[in-house]
């Protein structure tokens, strides 16, 4: 049986640790790939990795390269290629940088796996996201942002600190675009069925949304560059979703025409992933206020996609 095979764009901290957790659960072989001025980063790192395979027990080959034509055959792309954000940057900041790396990664995706899943990690997400489907000519099932995965994960983290419950037993939803204006639905988490409302008070509920929301640049404050750990660890259960045809139900950046009454962005919404991509959007009844809060959340995504759009009229 043919094994899978995951490329990663950017062995940076995100992809290096995207490879750790895909190597480690033995998603398939493992293709980590940087610019040539950093392919012996790529090369070492892969090395590194591999070198686990006798101690940590996984099969999957793990190798480091600058040539695209070593994606060839991928089932999963995850592209983390991108300036990381810095302390006081906003991921809008990085728009115009990131634009370009994305557009040529994407294109050079496009020509030597053409029939991948691109996972797409690099920031400011939704617009990232966009650009990739432009740029790769995709179709839109085969193009998915992570962002839900790792937002939902921070709030169930808050939320299992608050209740000194497991993680595993919390269960929670966010919506709309990746950054400060997401969407978080205590209305639709729950702690193994019960609602969250019942278990805490509504002031440490809101607190845990609030600390969601900000939670990647709580984490540059502390450290002074971009998480790493938990975007690669949402960016893997993606992939794993993907290769393994599990239809999982996760919040991921997704295109949406008539759900929501979006219209043709990709915004982050529960969706099925499994062979292929997306496989289905769910759309969720909102009350008034989610509602208000959502077509913010997408009114951001749609200027976001102006400004790349403004800058590259060939994305248009």
């Amino acid at each position: 049986m043919r094994r899978a095979k995951i490329s990663v764009i950017g062995a940076g901290n995100v992809g290096a640790t995207c490879a750790h957790w895909a190597a480690a659960k033995e998603l398939g072989d493992v293709v980590l790939v940087d610019i040539p001025d950093r392919v012996g980063v790529a090369q070492g790192k892969a090395l590194d990795l591999y070198c686990c395979a006798p101690i940590e027990r996984f099969d999957s080959m793990v190798t480091g390269t600058s040539d695209y034509k070593d994606v060839a055959g991928s089932d999963v792309v995850i592209v983390t290629a991108g300036l990381p954000r810095k302390p006081g940057m906003s991921r809008d900041d990085l728009i115009q940088t990131n634009v370009k790396i994305v557009k040529s990664v994407a294109e050079q995706v496009a020509e030597y796996a053409p029939d991948s899943v691109m996972i797409i990690v690099s920031n400011p997400l939704d617009a990232m996201v966009y650009t990739a489907w432009k740029a790769s000519g995709f179709p839109t099932n085969r193009i998915v942002g992570q962002a839900g995965a790792l937002d939902v994960a921070r709030f169930r983290a808050f939320l299992a600190m608050e209740l000194d419950c497991s993680v595993e037993d919390i269960s929670a939803l966010l919506l709309g675009g990746h950054g400060d204006d997401m969407v978080p639905l205590p209305r639709y988490t729950s702690v193994h069925g019960v609602p969250i409302n019942q278990l805490l008070p509504e002031e440490t509920i809101t607190a845990c949304v609030e600390r969601a929301k900000v939670g990647g640049g709580e984490i540059v404050k502390l450290m002074g560059t971009s998480a790493y750990y938990a975007p690669a660890s949402g960016s893997v259960q993606m992939a794993e979703a993907i290769i393994k045809n599990k239809k999982r139900i996760l919040p991921c950046a997704a295109y949406c025409e008539k759900e929501y009454g979006i219209g043709g962005y990709f915004v982050g919404v529960p969706c099925i992933l499994g062979d292929g991509g997306v496989t289905k959007v769910l759309e969720i009844n909102l009350d008034e206020g989610e509602t208000k809060l959502m077509n913010e959340s997408i009114s951001h995504v749609k200027d976001l996609v102006k400004v790349v759009t403004d800058m590259f009229p060939e994305l248009a």
